[in-house]
């Protein structure tokens, strides 16, 4: 049996509604949206120019930017960056845009510059840009795949323990070894040290250090708050000696 709709019938026109809104909507990749997690050496981190807040939520395409603080944000994919002093950095619908400073990333969160964008899957990197537009990408765990956006170079995928150099262009100037006293100046460096909010892929930090890099001073890191049960007024619970 075939049934005959006409424009005239309500379902019909519910139906046509609903898709005009799906159509208008854009897709989003996480990281549309990140969360001022926290705020070090005094207020001078800035959404769109304007002052941020504990727990404010900055959209694609805001601006994020610092004076002369530091400060952590919270991205939807469950990363985080922790942002330096002096830093701009553009969010977008799939990866946010370094324009000048320095950033580290912890989980899964992809990183662009001008010229490049770093693919991860899942794990620890720190991000440089300096004022003329070079890059230095510091993998610190896991494997980052860098792709030239301006150029039809191969993509480059950089293990962990390396450092790639990159021109404005994106043509890679360097790919070298992290020595141990590169990873302990990071660690004892404005990423790392003052925070009280956890990094949520430091465990697998952690373990790469251990096994590749033995003799490391690691950093003292925050850890999540264990949850307390709530108290019942007038129930108590038995002791045990």
């Amino acid at each position: 049996m075939v049934i005959n709709y006409n424009a005239s019938q309500p379902l019909l026109r519910w139906l046509l509604f609903l898709n005009a809104i799906c159509l208008a909507v854009p897709s989003f990749a996480a990281g549309e949206t990140a969360t001022v997690q926290e705020i070090l050496d005094g207020n001078q981190l800035y959404i769109d120019g304007n002052q941020a807040r504990l727990k404010q939520a900055a959209q694609v395409p805001q601006v994020i930017s610092t004076g002369d603080s530091r400060g952590q944000l919270g991205f939807e994919s469950g990363a985080v960056a922790r942002i330096n002093r002096q830093s701009l950095l553009k969010l977008g619908s799939s990866c946010f845009l370094l324009n000048k400073g320095q950033v580290l990333v912890s989980g899964r969160q992809d990183g662009c510059t001008r010229s490049a964008r770093m693919s991860v899957r899942g794990t620890n990197y720190l991000l440089q840009v300096d004022e003329n537009g070079n890059a230095d990408l510091a993998v610190l765990e896991g494997t980052v795949q860098v792709e030239a956006t301006e150029s039809k170079t191969a993509p480059v995928t950089v293990q962990a323990g390396q450092r790639l150099r990159l021109s404005p262009a994106g043509i890679v100037l360097g790919l070298v070894k992290l020595a141990l006293g590169d990873y302990q100046s990071i660690l004892d460096g404005p990423l790392f040290s003052g925070y009280s909010l956890p990094l949520p892929a430091y465990a697998n930090l952690e373990s790469y250090l251990r096994s590749n890099m033995p003799g490391l001073n690691l950093p003292i890191t925050p850890s999540l708050p264990i949850p307390t049960t709530p108290s019942v007024p007038g129930l108590s619970l038995p002791r045990f000696f």
